[in-house]
C-alpha cells in the first residue's frame, strides 16, 4: 500500500474532467444545466454515473425512492460505512457544480484510493440522493428525508410537479426504483463536499469552510384568490386583485426577514400567476415564502409573522388566503467530532479556512438526524448559485475534494 501522508491528494484534472462530461448532460441554455430531478436528463446522468462506479470497482444499491448507493468495501466486513456524496439534480437553470461537485468529488475520493492502493476497515460509500433540489417536486431533500424518517415513501411519492405529475410515477418513468428499503441501510458517518453557494469563503480569502451549523427553513406556499376581470375596463376601486396581494406580502417578507437581522433571510421564490394573461387581473397567485436562520426562535418567529402578514394583507384586499408549509427543517448542528476532523484535514493539507453556517439546505441536514454528518465547502465566485452564471475554480474543487479525501481516511480507518 502506497503512503497515505500529507502529500496524498486527489487527481484534479480527471476530477474537473468528471464534473465537465456531466455537464453536457441536461444543458441550460446561458452555459449551465437543466437537469430536473426524474426528467430524461436526470435518467441519463445516473447512468453516466453509474458507469463511472462500475469502472471503479463500486457495487451499486438503489433504493425505492431512487437514492443510489456505490460500496467500496472496507476490510472489517462488520464495520459500518462511511457516506460521501450529494446530488445529480439541478435547478431549471441550474449551475454546474450545486451538488455534482459533492457526488463526483467523492467518486474521485475513491478513484484516488484505487490509484493508491489504500485499504480502509470501514467500507465507503458514494451516494446520490434524489430530489436534493424541491425545484420540481417540493420539498427539497425530499428522498434523504424518506430515509431518515423525516417524510413517508408514500408522502414523497404523493408530491406533484406544477404539470400534475406524481414524483413516485416519474420515478418508475425513467427506470430508477432500486429494491431496497429506504432508510434499511446504517452509517458510521457522512460527509458532503458543496460549494458553498455563498460569498463569505470568497470575500474571506479562504479555500475551505468547515461547516458547523446549518440554517433552519420555512417555505410556505401562500395562495391568494381574488377575481379575473379586465385590466382597462375594470374600476380601480372594484378590484380583487391577487397578484398586488402578492406584491405587498413580497414587500412583508423583505421587511420582515430586515428585522431579525443579523442571520435571517426571506423572499418569495417560485411564482404563478392565474389566467396569466396581460390584459387580465390575476384572479388567483399561488407563491412560496422562504424564510431561513441559523436561530430556532428567530426562524419561528419570522414564520408566525408572515402568516399573520399574509392574512391582514388578504383582508385588506377582500383576497382569498391559504398557506401551506411545503418544506421545513430546524437549525442543525453538525457532529463535534467530524468537524474537528474536518478542521485538521484542511490544516494538515495547509489550505485556509474558516468556520461557517451553511445558508442553503442540504441533503446532510437530513443525515445528521440519523448518523454523525458534516459538511466541508469550497467558494464559489461572488456567491452566485441557483443560476447558470455559477463558478468555481479547478483549485477550489480540488482543494474541497483533499480535505475531504483525508477526513474520510481519518474516519474509515486506513489499514496498514
Amino acid at each position: 500500500m502506497a503512503a497515505t501522508g500529507d502529500n496524498l491528494r486527489i487527481n484534479s484534472e480527471r476530477l474537473w474532467q468528471s464534473l465537465e462530461d456531466m455537464a453536457k448532460i441536461g444543458p441550460g441554455v446561458a452555459g449551465g444545466n437543466n437537469r430536473q430531478t426524474l426528467t430524461d436528463a436526470d435518467g441519463e446522468g445516473r447512468h453516466l454515473f453509474a458507469g463511472w462506479c462500475k469502472a471503479a470497482g463500486l457495487t451499486m444499491g438503489v433504493d425505492s425512492m431512487g437514492n443510489m448507493f456505490a460500496t467500496r468495501a472496507g476490510t472489517d466486513p462488520d464495520a459500518l460505512p462511511v457516506y460521501m456524496g450529494s446530488h445529480l439534480d439541478t435547478q431549471p437553470t441550474g449551475g454546474k457544480y450545486d451538488g455534482v461537485l459533492g457526488v463526483l468529488g467523492a467518486l474521485e475520493v475513491v478513484r484516488t484510493l484505487n490509484d493508491m492502493g489504500v485499504r480502509t476497515k470501514h467500507p465507503i460509500v458514494v451516494t446520490n440522493w434524489t430530489n436534493e433540489e424541491g425545484a420540481r417536486f417540493a420539498p427539497a431533500m425530499l428522498a434523504s428525508g424518506v430515509f431518515a424518517g423525516i417524510h413517508t415513501e408514500d408522502y414523497a411519492k404523493s408530491r406533484k410537479d406544477l404539470d400534475g405529475k406524481l414524483f413516485g410515477e416519474e420515478l418508475q418513468r425513467i427506470g430508477w426504483v432500486g429494491d431496497e428499503a429506504v432508510g434499511a441501510r446504517k452509517m458510521h458517518a457522512m460527509l458532503e463536499l458543496h460549494i458553498e453557494q455563498g460569498p463569505i469563503l470568497e470575500a474571506e480569502g479562504k479555500s475551505i469552510g468547515v461547516v458547523t451549523h446549518g440554517q433552519g427553513l420555512w417555505w410556505l406556499e401562500i395562495t391568494l384568490t381574488g377575481k379575473d376581470a379586465h385590466t382597462g375596463s375594470t374600476p380601480m376601486n372594484m378590484r380583487v386583485n391577487a397578484g398586488l396581494g402578492m406584491a405587498r406580502i413580497t414587500e412583508r417578507v423583505h421587511q420582515i426577514a430586515m428585522s431579525h437581522q443579523p442571520n435571517a433571510v426571506g423572499a418569495v421564490g417560485q411564482v404563478k400567476v392565474f389566467p396569466n394573461s396581460r390584459n387580465v387581473i390575476p384572479g388567483r397567485v399561488v407563491f412560496t415564502v422562504d424564510i431561513r436562520s441559523p436561530e430556532q426562535a428567530k426562524l419561528d418567529a419570522m414564520k408566525g409573522e408572515v402568516i399573520r402578514a399574509a392574512h391582514a394583507v388578504a383582508k385588506e384586499l377582500g383576497l382569498g388566503c391559504e398557506i401551506e408549509d411545503v418544506g421545513h427543517f430546524d437549525p442543525v448542528t453538525f457532529d463535534p467530532g467530524l468537524v474537528k476532523i474536518v478542521r485538521q484535514s484542511a490544516e494538515k493539507l495547509g489550505y485556509s479556512h474558516m468556520d461557517i453556517v451553511s445558508g442553503a439546505g442540504h441533503d446532510a441536514c437530513w443525515i445528521n438526524r440519523v448518523a454523525p454528518t458534516v459538511m466541508v465547502m469550497c467558494p464559489c465566485v461572488d456567491g452566485l448559485s441557483h443560476n447558470e452564471a455559477e463558478k468555481i475554480s479547478p483549485e477550489w474543487a480540488a482543494a474541497g475534494t483533499d480535505v475531504l479525501l483525508h477526513s474520510v481516511l481519518e474516519v474509515a480507518g486506513v489499514v496498514g
